[in-house]
């Protein structure tokens, strides 16, 4: 008996009860739905923290920390010694930790490691606040430009860097300020409020040496303004590391530490940094850029890349994916209890047939062949019954759950043809795997006991 006669044979079979096979069918496309999102969700996560990465940090550039507890799990079963470098970071869990700062020295030290090209820091300055003449006071936070992630404007033009004295408006602050439009604020000038910040240790200092008298000059407040022109407008990002960075303005790295400096000058963290950004030579090659990192590392500093940081958060999606995953496969598995079923049924009410087969001359192997085929169209048909309602309604829900989640023009449900596909031909074989059992029964079934059979 040829291949195609039992493929054809199987067809009819399958035919013949067709609400059996749709139900059997149905339990495998659940499982077949579960797993399409599931791949869909993993990809359309990795792309966007891809994005992210892609968006915020140059691939040629490293995160140093004076400490390696930045980038790694702190020992908390054992007390830190002081350091009066330290400084308060929240970890992602929401509690605090003391990491050290780096300072001057440390920034000299690390600028004469062979394969350095330049060296910035990190910093984002605090604003007491954003205005210009005739127009209401805004919080606000003025952060570095790069020229690796220029922003898209709106309005405007840079070239190469920032001159001093300028800054980039991001387009939420249109508005407020006053701006009919982005071509209206291009050329106009903003004022940035920094307040100094007061020494508690000074201040308690000169409380206990000299009473509270002296402690009023101290604990007042003063304020620097600083007048900036805006030389372009950005289009807020579609991507953001954070989102309140979309309202971040930014200025040249010489304007916004003379701004840092002003708000911390006479204080403990004035020229300290959390980190900074080593840029090397060559970066894009990954072996010059590990080779420097190598030498960070054993100066004793904590280093991190861009591929770090991508594992990192992959990490991270792994461990959602796995959870869903098994969900899935547990859909899967339940209903390849359902084929077994479903095919012991077939082989019970067709064992006058079989035997009719068997007593024509059809071999046990090709009756064999027969029910495993009709397990495997199961299988296939559950496997696209539930492959293409994921795809359909993931396509229908992918611009509502993008609008909703702010992701942008990223896809958060990314389909992958080659995944459906091997997807949907793994459940045809966990068919075929389910119908071996049956398949055995009926090949072995004597022909004369199976044509007595009532």
């Amino acid at each position: 008996m040829f291949l195609l006669d039992i493929v054809q044979r199987s067809v009819r079979s399958l035919l013949s009860a067709k609400a059996r096979t749709l139900l059997t069918a149905f339990a495998m496309a659940v499982g077949a739905f579960a797993l399409s999102l599931t791949l869909a969700a993993s990809n359309g996560a990795t792309n966007y923290a891809d994005n992210i990465v892609k968006s915020n940090f140059d691939p040629s550039e490293l995160i140093v920390s004076a400490s390696k507890l930045l980038f790694s799990s702190t020992d908390t079963s054992k007390p830190q010694e002081y350091n009066q470098n330290f400084s308060s970071v929240l970890t992602p869990g929401g509690t605090s930790t003391q990491v050290e700062n780096l300072s001057d020295s440390d920034i000299t030290r690390l600028k004469a490691i062979d394969g350095v090209e330049s060296i910035r820091t990190t910093n984002t300055v605090s604003l007491q606040y954003v205005t210009r003449d005739g127009q209401r006071k805004y919080s606000g936070t003025v952060q570095a430009y790069s020229s690796y992630k220029s922003p898209e404007l709106l309005a405007g033009s840079v070239s190469g860097s920032l001159a001093s004295k300028t800054v980039i408006l991001p387009e939420g602050f249109l508005s407020s300020l006053g701006f009919s439009s982005a071509s209206d604020a291009v050329g106009k000038k903003i004022r940035l409020g920094v307040q100094e910040q007061v020494d508690q240790s000074s201040l308690i200092t000169s409380f206990l040496q000299n009473g509270s008298a002296s402690t009023d000059a101290l604990a007042q407040n003063t304020t620097t303004e600083t007048d900036f022109k805006i030389v372009a407008v950005s289009k807020t990002p579609a991507v953001l590391l954070q989102p309140s960075a979309g309202l971040y303005l930014t200025a040249n790295e010489d304007d916004l530490n003379t701004l840092k400096d002003i708000s911390v000058k006479g204080t403990t963290s004035y020229h300290k940094y959390l980190s900074v950004y080593i840029k090397v030579k060559d970066g894009t090659d990954i072996n010059k850029l590990t080779a420097v990192q190598d030498q960070v590392k054993k100066l004793g500093y904590g280093a991190q890349s861009v591929l770090d940081t991508q594992k990192t958060i992959t990490q991270v999606i792994t461990v959602l994916q796995s959870i869903v995953l098994v969900f899935g496969l547990i859909a899967v598995v339940a209903s390849v209890f359902g084929v077994v079923n479903t095919m012991y049924i077939s082989v019970l009410q067709r064992t006058q047939e079989i035997g009719l087969m068997k007593a024509l001359g059809m071999h046990k192997y090709n009756i064999n062949q027969l029910f495993l085929f009709e397990a495997a169209l199961i299988g296939l048909l559950g496997g696209l019954i539930g492959s293409a309602i994921a795809v359909g309604a993931g396509t229908l829900l992918n611009p509502s759950i993008s609008k909703l989640l702010n992701t942008g023009d990223v896809r958060i449900l990314d389909f992958h043809i080659d995944q459906i596909v091997m997807l949907v031909l793994a459940l045809t074989v966990v068919a075929m795997v389910a119908g071996f059992l049956p398949a055995r029964k009926a090949a072995r079934l004597d022909p004369i006991d199976a044509l007595r059979t009532e």
